[in-house]
């Protein structure tokens, strides 16, 4: 990318986010036992019912307020 900033001609050169070991560290994590993948199958009927259960308790919180309701 260039540009003229008071007709002095300025460049930048790209950088690369991987560069300095951060590829490595990647997958150096992605190898670890504790590493988190997302090759599980989606059970959306629990997903759906956690959220279901957290959304209900979330309204006996004496604070809670619907927006929906305005």
């Amino acid at each position: 990318m260039k540009f003229s900033l008071f007709h002095t001609p300025v460049s930048f050169s790209r950088v690369d986010p991987l560069a300095n070991g951060l590829s490595e560290e990647i997958e150096a994590e992605q190898l670890e036992t504790e590493a988190i993948t997302l090759e599980e199958g989606l059970n959306e009927g629990e997903i759906e019912a956690y959220w279901q259960s957290v959304e209900q308790d979330i309204q006996k919180d004496p604070e809670w307020f619907d927006f929906t309701k305005e």
